[in-house]
Parts: C-alpha cells; structure tokens; sequence
C-alpha cells in the first residue's frame, strides 16, 4: 500500500518554515531602525522665529545649563530624548539649596565635588519654554554638542525649545 502525503499538511509544512526563517532573520536583524529624522529647535514662542536647529534622536542627551536667578548659582539639567520626542528629566545638579530649589527631586540624592546631584527623577516635558537671559541662561547642548548659549539668542525673548519632526 502506497502512502500518499496530503497537499493540505505540506503546505503548512512549508508555510511554517518560512514563517520560522522570517522570524529568525527579524531578530537577527535587530530592532528595526528608526525612520524619523528629528530635530531640536529652539524658536521663539511669539514669532515662531527658529535660532536654533540640530538633528536629534531617540536616545539623545541635553544638557541645560542656568543660573539660579535668586541664588545666582549654576544650575544643570540632563535629559534624554524619549520616542515620543518628550524631554525627559534624568538629573540635576547644582551646589547648594535655596529659594525655589527642590530637596527631594528623584530617587537618588548625593553630594559629590561641592555639587548636589539628584538622578532618576523621569519627568516628562513636551518642550521647554523660558523668558532667556544673557546673563543666566549658559550652554545648550546635544549630545555633547553646543546648540546655543544664552549670550547667543535674544536678550528677554519668551524661548521655546521642542523635539519635532524635521
């Protein structure tokens, strides 16, 4: 007696094969790269005047840094780019505790070279915005990179700084 196979169970032998090879060539591949190109533009919140634009990405760092206005000591915020293009708060540092200043900002608090450090504190921001100063506002950075200083935008301009699609 001859065995015959049936149609029906070689196709879906077949089928599950190359569903099989498709997953396994997808994760050797790794996660799918991202397509979106970003940008970090700093605008200005009235005109929409744009005096700062560099490439960004999830995963990119800004690094802002300020005087305390009050106190008139530095003040620095580090922030990662998240995939909905947030600003997330990971970090502050700053030298000592004053009018405004949070003393329990995050889960982790130390004091390390005369700085207070504050970490994972995650808080979302869809963008920032601040009255700039010359004076008080320092570097804007991304991903190491200067994007602006204070002295470099417009003295008392209300400032917005967002992650957008370019």
């Amino acid at each position: 007696m001859r065995h015959e196979k049936s149609p029906g169970i070689a196709h879906a032998a077949v089928l599950l094969t190359v569903l099989f090879l498709a997953g396994s060539s997808a994760a050797l591949a790794g996660p799918a790269e991202e397509t979106e190109e970003r940008v970090l533009r700093i605008h200005d919140w009235k005109t929409g005047e744009v005096y700062a634009e560099v490439p960004a990405r999830v995963g990119s760092r800004l690094f802002f840094g300020w005087v305390h206005s009050l106190e008139k000591i530095p003040w620095n915020e580090y922030f990662h780019v998240d995939a909905e293009n947030n600003l997330v708060l990971d970090a502050i540092d700053f030298p000592a505790f004053g009018a405004g200043i949070p003393e329990n900002k995050g889960r982790i608090c130390y004091v390390k070279d005369g700085l207070i450090h504050m970490e994972e504190i995650g808080q979302v921001f869809p963008e920032l915005h601040w009255l700039n100063s010359q004076v008080f506002t320092r570097d804007i950075s991304l991903d190491g990179a200067l994007v602006a200083r204070g002295a470099d935008l417009p003295q008392h301009a209300r400032l917005r700084l967002v992650i957008e699609k370019k």
